[in-house]
């Protein structure tokens, strides 16, 4: 299931490969050709395993997620601005992150450091 599941992404961001840079309306005419089926498939294939699989497990946990934001992962069939997933965000804001994360482990060693010379120097 997690191989098929994949494979089907994959079809799905091969569609958003061609569409980048696209004008909105572009993106989603080209979705909703190409994409559609894919979507509906994806929520066919996990309906069908939640059948099949225990209620309890976590395979079944992850699904019942995925299909209760159904709503939210379709949007990117009718909006243009939308994007599959957050990985162009995620790329563009990482930079800052690591930054953000290194100053601030910076501060924290300076303080430890100016912490030990006072205990040493009183």
């Amino acid at each position: 299931m997690a191989t098929t599941t994949v494979e089907r992404m994959a079809k799905l961001w091969q569609v958003e490969k061609t569409v980048r840079g696209q004008s909105p309306d572009a993106r989603v005419a080209a979705r909703q050709q190409a994409s559609g089926a894919v979507v509906a498939g994806l929520f066919d294939l996990w309906q069908h395993t939640l059948r099949r699989i225990s209620g309890k497990s976590k395979l079944a946990e992850a699904i019942r997620y995925a299909v209760s934001r159904g709503s939210l992962f379709e949007r990117f069939l009718t909006d243009g601005h939308i994007e599959l997933d957050s990985n162009i965000v995620e790329r563009a804001i990482t930079p800052q992150t690591i930054t953000r994360k290194i100053a601030s482990s910076r501060a924290a060693t300076a303080a430890d450091n100016l912490g030990d010379h006072r205990n040493t120097a009183a």
